[in-house]
């Protein structure tokens, strides 16, 4: 389940090849279905998953209705790895409402990646998108459990219906820029502040908001780990963390295995107390986490990390350009969010996701 993806896919054909992943659901296979069949070069559909300069260029000698040729394979690139295959039409039968003509796509090969991957970007290949809904919620179980087969439910709303007890922050305008399409697929949210310890952490503003390139702002992206901040945002978020934890001693040794910092010894705390971390919207809703939402216990029972990352280290997404700050789903571990595309509002409240 990605927020910052726009296409829906799985492993498919009883060769699948999969490279370090996480092969937990059946492979499909389309011959088994009687509904499924190859995406064709001429369909506009085609378009969502290949750029309009490269389709008409792989499809020149498609003409006419009688065309048989196929809408070019995919690859997808993803921060840790990758998958590819051919694009499927099928009949999505879901919650006794079938959706015919669903672009799904049907994967050959991954790299790193999950059993299969739903996107629910903006863009118009999306699981929402297609299915029409305007305001989908789910509430991610503590990473406690990674091992444990636990799950929360995805809540695709039909019916409009109001959420109660939730803070809403607008969702920003997608920066618009020639080339850069996956800028449109991201939920950009108007993250205006940072605190820590409820002191106010000094961000330089151009982060905060996107420039003409694209560059800068902050988005929501259940598919990142870790909330990735650009060096200038996170330096000072780490400064101020360091200034504020007192007699608690930090391991450097083990902020160069794991790449996370800063890191502390807490063997000899008997109670621990460490600064609050908050953002704050525009609008006035504010996000205060839970410790367990931003430092976790790495390498030793008795050192604990920052989970933010930023442009080096073994988890940092692979960006040279876009937002400025992803707000992973580490940080939002038992939170019930909510994506109210029919009003523009990004809403959440703390709860125990189960």
């Amino acid at each position: 389940m990605d927020t910052g993806n726009n296409f829906v896919w799985f492993p498919c054909t009883k060769k699948y090849l999969c490279t370090n992943c996480s092969q937990s659901i059946p492979t499909f296979i389309p011959k088994s279905s009687s509904t499924a069949r190859v995406l064709g070069c001429l369909n506009p559909k085609c378009g969502w998953i290949h750029n309009e300069t490269s389709t008409k260029s792989r499809c020149q000698d498609c003409s006419g209705p009688n065309c048989k040729q196929i809408c070019p394979p995919y690859t997808i690139l993803y921060g840790s790895g990758s998958t590819g295959g051919l694009a499927l039409v099928e009949t999505l039968d879901i919650s006794n409402k079938k959706i015919p003509n669903f672009l799904v796509g049907c994967s050959m090969f991954s790299s790193q990646q999950p059993a299969g991957i739903a996107g629910l970007g903006r863009g118009p290949a999306s699981l929402p998108s297609q299915l029409g809904v305007k305001r989908f919620s789910y509430c991610l179980v503590s990473h406690k459990f990674d091992d444990a087969g636990k799950s929360s439910n995805l809540v695709l709303d039909f019916k409009g219906e109001k959420t109660a007890n939730l803070s809403y922050t607008v969702l920003q305008k997608n920066p618009v820029v020639a080339g850069k399409n996956a800028l449109s697929v991201y939920y950009y949210v108007g993250l205006r502040k940072i605190t820590v310890g409820g002191q106010k952490v000094k961000i330089p503003y151009k982060y905060l908001k996107p420039d003409f390139n694209g560059n800068g702002g902050s988005i929501v992206d259940s598919g990142t780990t870790f909330t990735y901040m650009n060096r200038d945002v996170f330096e000072p978020v780490f400064n101020a963390f360091v200034k504020q934890v007192k007699g608690i001693p930090r391991t450097e040794s083990i902020e160069k295995i794991t790449g996370l910092r800063p890191c502390f010894n807490i063997s000899r705390q008997e109670k621990l107390s460490l600064p609050e971390l908050k953002f704050h919207f525009k609008g006035g809703a504010e996000m205060a986490l839970p410790l367990a939402n931003y430092f976790s216990i790495a390498g030793e029972t008795d050192v604990i990390c920052l989970t933010m990352i930023t442009d080096s280290g073994a988890f940092a997404p692979e960006l040279s350009t876009g937002p400025s700050i992803i707000l992973g789903n580490f940080q939002m571990q038992n939170f019930l969010v909510e994506f109210d595309v029919r009003n523009e509002k990004f809403g959440f409240r703390q709860q125990v996701c189960k």
